[in-house]
């Protein structure tokens, strides 16, 4: 396993996201087009891609979400290489570069759907928050907090 970092220019990355935005439309259905509006990776700088012997197999990113916060987006693991702790190591290279970038806390927010996900971020210390910005009000979406 190797990983990089890299931003969203990266084409295996944008690949990789391609795969999520088609398996998050089959998960969210009718709400998807709420959803997919707010995943937009055309400037995201901090991105993460995992290999395994040289295939992307994994990638996740975060963005500034205020002074000292970061949001976690555009988790995803192919389904070839799940159950490898892919989605676990993401998070912690996210974790450790905000930190290294001068941030303190992560925030992120999943569908109710993504049990997967929800696992991942709640053995990687995430606690449940109340939904915050464009997610209030959402009863498919949960949201969580860490403080780094």
């Amino acid at each position: 396993m190797t990983t990089k970092r890299t931003d969203s220019s990266d084409i295996d990355f944008q690949n990789l996201v391609k795969l999520l935005d088609a398996d998050l439309a089959v998960r969210n259905g009718e709400d998807h087009a709420f959803y997919d509006q707010f995943n937009k990776i055309d400037s995201i700088k901090n991105c993460i891609v995992i290999y395994i012997d040289e295939t992307p197999a994994a990638c996740g990113a975060f963005k500034k979400f205020s002074e000292d916060t970061v949001e976690i987006k555009r988790m995803y693991t192919n389904p070839d290489f799940r159950k490898r702790g892919l989605a676990s190591a993401i998070v912690q290279e996210l974790e450790s570069w905000a930190r290294e970038s001068g941030y303190s806390t992560a925030v992120l927010e999943s569908s109710l759907e993504q049990n997967e996900a929800l696992s991942v971020y709640e053995k990687s210390g995430y606690c449940r928050i109340p939904n915050y910005g464009q997610y209030i009000g959402i009863d498919k979406s949960v949201c969580y907090k860490k403080v780094l």
